[in-house]
């Protein structure tokens, strides 16, 4: 039986190999995966021209997934930086890289990844498109945008950010609700200006059909972009992002008529007692659609620290439902992230999603956890280096800071109550001096 994208195999019953590789990930019955990828609650972006994507499923029911965004900008544009930083972050086992370049050969970036990198391939077409044209935004047409997708697509990409849900309604709502921040979207911002200076409907929503034909024929997710997100704490839960999420659920609906995977990306900048209220409404509004945040940032003011303010939230989020968290770096509002911003942003992301699998109680989530404890016990240091998210970052510190016995760390030396317990426990004597 022949089918197009992996929601059309799976409301015609088929499992396919992506199915079972991510059923044998989670620890899950392949039918499981195959019925929620039917119902558009797990996303597999997997597009049938990046042959060495190693698939992954993203939907609540699963672990979380971590998502980096990189690429080239006008200020930083050493490709072999960018291409370090994509294997640091599949190394460290994130499973997505978003290419959010906006300079140079992006052309030959992209393909570049699409042919070499396992993980899931993300970009947001709309960047693109004053880049491959080399013309002013105002000057491309409707055509012109629907072109570049058509592109990405071919190229290999599993999934593209398109700002599907602002309308030219939406310019009148960001004039009259006098947001703090505007639209801090970058691609929202670019469709919201080029609405501004045509004078015509958003591409992306006129000829959304087009574009599903499109992600239809080559299994193309759409992640669709929240461009009214809010930027600070005082914009989160407005009327702009919430008329926006209810758009976007009319749009998961036309797409899965059409086979056409989706999710969702959501906040932004969120209070954190807000936090699980944004994710109970996505998860309405849009029918269960694998949510894809960033952050949610939880508060405004630590410039530098914002790869913590971020796990904060995405741990929140993640366990209330979101289910893909897309990491920030502590160069957030500052600077494009260098490869040591990466592996931070990665670790704390990493953190989040973890603590939130084993809230959410997915399978086999503590194993690690357990055996850290039981190897923490035996004052086992090399099997805690197994059980380690970063050992060779954790092994250095013990290194530097090398105790006078090997079976204490310095903080505690012969005061460990580890070591005090084994040896009551074992009947013997116990010497502190």
């Amino acid at each position: 039986m022949n089918y197009n994208t992996q929601m059309e195999a799976a409301k015609k019953g088929i499992i396919t190999p992506q199915m079972k590789l991510v059923a044998k990930k989670e620890c899950r019955d392949p039918e499981f995966i195959r019925q929620y990828v039917a119902e558009g609650k797990i996303a597999i972006c997997a597009n049938k021209n990046h042959k060495c994507v190693d698939a992954n499923g993203v939907g609540s029911m699963l672990r979380t997934k971590i998502n980096v965004n990189l690429g080239v900008s006008r200020d930083c544009k050493d490709y072999d930086v960018e291409m370090k930083k994509v294997m640091e972050a599949v190394n460290m086992g994130a499973e997505a890289i978003m290419d959010l370049s906006s300079h140079g050969d992006t052309t030959g970036f992209r393909r570049k990844l699409t042919s070499e990198c396992p993980a899931m391939v993300g970009t947001v077409p709309v960047y693109d498109s004053v880049i491959h044209y080399q013309r002013d935004l105002a000057t491309l047409t409707a055509k012109d945008f629907i072109e570049v997708v058509r592109l990405h697509a071919q190229d290999g990409v599993d999934f593209v950010t398109l700002h599907c849900g602002i309308t030219r309604k939406t310019i009148e709502q960001i004039k009259s609700h006098k947001r703090k921040m505007n639209i801090v979207s970058r691609g929202g911002s670019l469709v919201f200006a080029w609405m501004c200076m045509t004078g015509n409907e958003n591409p992306f929503y006129e000829y959304y059909d087009e574009i599903l034909e499109i992600c239809r024929e080559y299994d193309v997710t759409i992640s669709l972009g929240d461009a009214c997100r809010p930027g600070c704490l005082a914009d989160a839960g407005d009327v702009c992002q919430i008329d926006e999420l209810v758009r976007l659920g009319e749009l998961t609906k036309r797409a899965w008529a059409k086979d056409v995977q989706v999710m969702v990306e959501g906040p932004g900048h969120v209070p954190l007692d807000q936090v699980e209220a944004n994710m109970k409404i996505q998860q309405t509004i849009c029918m269960g659609a694998p949510f894809y945040v960033l952050g949610p940032i939880v508060t405004d003011i630590a410039p530098g620290y914002d790869h913590i303010t971020a796990a904060i939230g995405g741990a929140v989020a993640a366990m209330a439902g979101a289910a893909f968290l897309c990491y920030v770096t502590p160069a957030e509002h500052l600077a494009l992230p260098n490869v040591d911003d990466v592996k931070q942003g990665i670790i704390a992301s990493k953190i989040a999603a973890h603590a939130a699998d084993i809230a959410k109680k997915i399978p086999n989530a503590r194993d690690l956890d357990d055996k850290m404890a039981d190897a923490r016990r035996k004052l086992d240091w090399e099997g805690q280096w197994e059980c380690a998210l970063d050992p060779e970052y954790a092994k250095s510190i013990r290194d530097e800071r090398t105790p006078e016995f090997d079976d204490t760390c310095s903080m505690c030396g012969k005061f460990c109550a580890v070591r005090s317990m084994n040896k009551a426990l074992s009947n013997e004597y116990i010497d502190i001096l």
